[in-house]
């Protein structure tokens, strides 16, 4: 479909890539400003506030009720797809399918996802590469890829440069005008600059290879560090640029901070020394580190080769979540211990949970993102059931919030989410009765 929103929640439309705003028949405008008044509406349910209120209440650790979020993600086209878009020009078409999408939910989806009465769009970020870039083979649509890895060898490294970072203001003005035009009263919109994920081991093995780093850290380890301290100073230019040109926003509302939960908290932004309101800070916002590609590794080898080069950048953020599909049953205790402001810890399918549950405690958030795999394959409600209520009761006691994605395919049956939901709201209710 050639969506530019992002593919998890909707949350936040990326303007540095996709078409830009085109024409709109006077027929299709009114087509838009109907969807838009008919989200308008669904922001301001009194539901939208509890959810808020729900949200703060979690993310600040004094609320054990469990949280829920559903993203279909890659599985949205089986859900609103190109023959339930009316528009034809792609830049207002993906704004049709947005609010389509929002629509869905609002019908369809009883989880805790909240419905804000904006409009929210990324601030255009245009970023060059590391001097060298690799090539890629995809194996098509929501397939495979296979990629040849530039940094060879030791002499390469001295090909290597630190992206540019720059904000395309004028790019994101051009958009934010043309949705006023068509949304101003009913959708304002609202500019959210996206914060860069701590990810230095991904971008490590696009250049270096998966394979190449991991042998690296017994054959090569110098040169291992020296590329993710070189990638480390990268990142550092980049959040610098950002905070010092003004850039920055606030993340702690209903932004899309992580690998899977939600901003709204009550401790961010973090008091100024200065006193009053200034510009913000990387201090005022959530923070995210995440190291997929390690999963293999000891914890000793994920902090000697990654956490150490990650930590002077993940110490700048007020809040810090980490991790994402890579099971971390045997690191708990290495974040607990390292990582400062830590408050949300990604719990991913092959976690081991009681493992988790014992190490997370009611000290940090349990993100538990259960296996997509019930839903995009052979669907049994009973299996799912069971799953979910053996999940929460070795939980019991921890801030947990369940958080399904990674969503690829339901097999084109929308009906898949609303039980699987629905299932789980009823094991969440039981479980905290």
């Amino acid at each position: 479909m050639g969506t530019v929103l992002h593919p998890t929640a909707g949350f936040i439309a990326d303007v540095s890539r996709g078409a830009p705003p085109g024409s709109l028949a006077p027929q299709e405008k009114a087509h838009l400003r109907t969807l838009a008044e008919r989200v308008r509406l669904v922001a301001e349910e009194p539901r939208q506030g509890q959810r808020r209120a729900a949200w703060i209440a979690h993310n600040d650790m004094r609320s054990r009720v469990p949280m829920l979020l559903v993203f279909p993600e890659d599985s949205w086209i089986e859900i609103v797809g190109e023959k339930d878009l009316a528009v034809t020009d792609p830049f207002w078409r993906q704004w049709e399918w947005y609010l389509h999408m929002i629509l869905w939910r609002r019908g369809n989806v009883d989880d805790d996802f909240v419905v804000a009465p904006e409009l929210p769009v990324a601030l255009a970020l245009r970023r060059g590469a590391w001097g060298m870039e690799a090539r890629s083979t995809s194996g098509g649509e929501k397939g495979s890829f296979v990629w040849d890895a530039p940094l060879k060898r030791l002499e390469d490294m001295e090909k290597l440069t630190y992206p540019d970072l720059q904000p395309d203001e004028a790019a994101t003005a051009a958009v934010t005008s043309a949705l006023g035009d068509v949304f101003r009263e009913i959708l304002p919109v609202k500019v959210l600059c996206p914060v860069p994920g701590v990810n230095l081991i991904g971008e490590a093995t696009m250049l270096r290879g998966l394979q190449q780093c991991l042998l690296d850290m017994y054959d090569n380890p110098k040169l291992l560090h020296r590329l993710m301290a070189f990638l480390a100073r990268g990142l550092v230019g980049d959040l610098d640029r950002l905070e010092k040109g003004g850039f920055l926003t606030l993340n702690n509302e209903n932004q899309y901070t992580d690998s899977g939960g939600i901003g709204y908290t009550s401790e961010l932004p973090r008091p100024s020394a200065r006193g009053g309101t200034g510009p913000v800070r990387l201090s005022d916002l959530w923070g995210h580190g995440v190291a997929q590609e390690l999963s293999g590794v000891s914890p000793s080898q994920h902090e000697e080769f990654l956490l150490e080069h990650q930590l002077p950048l993940l110490d700048r953020f007020g809040l810090v979540a980490y991790g994402c599909c890579e099971p971390y049953t045997q690191k708990f205790a290495m974040l607990k211990r390292r990582v400062r402001r830590l408050r949300r810890v990604s719990v991913s399918p092959w976690c081991d949970i009681a493992a988790a549950a014992e190490a997370l405690g009611d000290q940090l958030l349990f993100s538990w993102k259960p296996t997509p795999a019930m839903i995009a394959d052979v669907f049994h409600p009973e299996v799912v059931r069971e799953y979910i209520r053996i999940a929460l009761e070795r939980a019991r006691g921890c801030f947990v919030e369940i958080i399904l994605k990674d969503t690829f395919t339901i097999r084109n049956d929308p009906a898949r989410v609303r039980e699987w939901t629905r299932i789980t709201r009823e094991e969440i209710e039981r479980a905290a009765a």
